[in-house]
């Protein structure tokens, strides 16, 4: 993998779960890692469910092997540019050599 095509840096954030005071589980994504990463879309669309209109919008990501990524799995999130993405696949690349991660973005709050 070369080096110029990771032009993106990404946040990888851990999936940990907590309990509240009423025994319910709380979820919190505390980083992980920053990372440079190379970026690629491979799908979007719009679909119409209940009278509403979603956007989706796949994504594909590659990054550099590392133990500390190592453990990266679809239960962790990663953010690149602002926007959050739900992990749906992690894919190694070769021995140790690269990690490539499809995700979804996560839809952004309307903001009226």
């Amino acid at each position: 993998m070369e080096a110029g095509a990771l032009d993106r840096r990404v946040q990888l954030l851990r999936a940990t779960v907590t309990q509240d005071d009423a025994n319910e589980d709380v979820y919190t994504w505390p980083l992980l890692a920053e990372v440079s990463a190379s970026r690629q879309d491979v799908s979007d669309g719009e679909r119409v469910r209940a009278q509403q209109v979603g956007a989706s919008l796949t994504t594909r990501f590659q990054i550099r092997w590392s133990p500390e990524v190592d453990s990266l799995s679809p239960v962790d999130r990663l953010r690149c540019e602002g926007r959050t993405y739900d992990i749906t696949g992690v894919k190694a690349i070769g021995r140790r050599d690269a990690l490539e991660i499809t995700a979804n973005a996560r839809p952004e709050p309307v903001v009226t």
